[in-house]
């Protein structure tokens, strides 16, 4: 919206970068752009991830059973930013940043909540070591799993992630609802409010401890 001057140009502007897109994959052409945009780009992925691999690799969409666990992985990875640029001030307002629920029809999880995965445990849920997991998705790939079903390092009490392998897991085109949570990032932690007066969750120094780039981050800047 800042390079033009109303809502025609927009769209036209809109439909130009569209172009200049990668193609979707057949099974995601349908899906809304908040579900269907990790399996798009061909861009080298440049780090990997818990579930995904860096390079070119195919794409892991994922979410949260409970929005209280999307939003301590948010908190988490806003503070992350914070401790990898130690010369960056703290935010002087809140960023707003948008929940948003899609309805799942999965045939075939990988479930590693379950005891049978207790001895490999550490490992799943190392906090930067992302090697198990990933040997684990491309074996449940190789199984026809289209999601995998983990508990979040992040939350503190350790919720159900999901991470979604294939367009095909969505039961609709789009998210069912959403809704905004306003995030303020200070000295002291994350403080997080949702749409409603109850929604209302903190995170404070020692909230994400477990993890070394936080453990050392210098908080008074």
């Amino acid at each position: 919206m800042k390079l033009v001057d109303d809502f025609d140009e927009q769209a036209l502007l809109e439909d130009i970068v569209e172009t200049a897109k990668p193609p979707l994959p057949e099974e995601c052409a349908h899906l809304h752009y908040l579900l269907v945009t990790p399996f798009r780009y061909g861009a080298a992925y440049p780090h990997g991830s818990r579930f995904r691999r860096a390079g070119y690799t195919e794409g892991v969409w994922y979410g949260s059973q409970r929005v209280e666990t999307a939003v301590a992985e948010m908190a988490f990875y806003r503070l992350l930013f914070f401790a990898e640029s130690p010369d960056t001030p703290w935010p002087r307002g809140t960023a707003e940043f948008t929940a948003f629920a899609a309805s799942l029809a999965i045939r075939k999880v990988f479930d590693l909540t379950a005891s049978a995965f207790d001895a490999q445990r550490a490992a799943l849920e190392h906090p930067t070591d992302y090697l198990a997991c990933q040997t684990l998705a491309d074996d449940a790939r190789g199984k026809g799993a289209e999601a995998i079903r983990y508990r979040s390092v992040r939350d503190p009490e350790n919720r159900a992630n999901l991470a979604v392998l294939t367009c095909s897991a969505f039961a609709e085109r789009g998210p069912i609802r959403q809704h905004a949570w306003k995030l303020r990032i200070s000295a002291t932690g994350v403080l997080a409010l949702g749409p409603d007066a109850e929604d209302r969750l903190g995170f404070g120094r020692a909230a994400f401890a477990s993890d070394p780039r936080i453990a050392a981050m210098n908080w008074d800047r």
